[in-house]
């Protein structure tokens, strides 16, 4: 029996709901079966490749929903879920009870973690700490800026290190050991003290220049750093530099794509009033009401930076006004 697992790559969130789904399906569902493990990103252009959806049973776990008739388990806390309202029916018609959304939950483990006890009696004491982090990373519930950006927990170093890498393996590796080891001790894997060092290094350059590039007006961060290599910065470092800042639109590059990235101050004195996924959907994009992000195709620039100016004007006028 091989189930082949989704997920959204490049996301703590997305690696831990990866792992806590294997988990509770070897314990709960069945123990005789084999695991591979698939990363999603967001581009432009299609999301799925359906021709991948070969295993006996296919899973996406914290991203978009597909209507493929080989997914056979989904689970999903974005705002942004649906590519189409034709996607929306079709998950609301299915009746397998293998589908699950629910946005009102911090992370999508957290959110599988419930749907996993609650109806197949999975005991989610085990993974406890890993549900604990992922809704603090993913819900950004950090005590402050500080706290995000100089990353003394171990969650921290593991978010960072599953954001920046360049291994292809390198996630589907530590999936299986998010299942099952304190993240303090996978903190000391081999494969993961290999590559740390360097992403601290470059962490630590990554602040320096978006000191340099970063641009605070009317509440609204702007930054383009499309000519750096790093589209897997943090993405609390606009607050950290800029405490009093209410929202943040950043421009990175990667191999193939650009990224406009929309967020707001998890700690902030005023309330954001400007729901950020409605925002992005506009532009193909989405995420959550605080946080959210759309892709472009790489040779796109001049589309991406349009895009981006026209948000950060419309959030500057958002706290503009009275």
């Amino acid at each position: 029996m091989r189930v082949r697992v989704f997920y959204h790559d490049k996301c703590f969130d997305g690696a831990s709901s990866a792992a806590l789904f294997a988990r509770f399906y070897r314990e709960r569902v069945r123990s005789d079966v084999e695991f591979t493990f698939s990363g999603l990103l967001h581009r432009a252009g299609a999301l799925f490749d359906e021709k991948q959806f070969d295993g006996d049973e296919n899973a996406i776990v914290d991203f978009k929903y597909s209507s493929s008739p080989n997914i056979t388990w989904w689970f999903d806390h974005h705002e942004s879920a649906f590519l189409s309202p034709a996607d929306a029916a079709h998950f609301e018609q299915d009746q397998g009870n293998r589908k699950f959304y629910d946005p009102a939950f911090k992370s999508c483990t957290s959110f599988i973690a419930m749907i996993a006890e609650q109806r197949f009696g999975f005991d989610r004491r085990p993974v406890a700490e890993l549900v604990h982090w992922t809704d603090i990373v993913d819900g950004a519930m950090y005590d402050d800026a500080r706290a995000a950006v100089e990353m003394k927990e171990p969650a921290m170093k593991i978010t960072m290190a599953i954001e920046a890498a360049r291994e292809p393996d390198f996630v589907r590796n530590l999936i299986p050991l998010l299942a099952y080891e304190p993240l303090s001790k996978i903190l000391e894997a081999p494969v993961v003290t290999s590559i740390l060092p360097p992403l601290l290094a470059r962490h630590q350059a990554s602040i320096d220049v978006l000191r340099q590039r970063t641009e605070e007006k009317d509440g609204t961060v702007y930054f383009d750093i499309t000519d750096h290599d790093l589209e897997g910065y943090n993405k609390f470092i606009p607050y950290y530099l800029h405490p009093e800042s209410i929202y943040s639109v950043g421009l990175s590059k990667s191999s193939f794509r650009v990224k406009v990235s929309v967020g707001s101050n998890p700690w902030s004195q005023r309330e954001p009033s400007v729901n950020l996924a409605k925002v992005c959907e506009r532009y193909g994009g989405g995420g959550h009401a605080r946080v959210g992000a759309i892709s472009f195709d790489v040779t796109k620039d001049g589309e991406a930076r349009k895009a981006a100016r026209e948000i950060v004007d419309e959030l500057r006028s958002s706290v503009r006004e009275p």
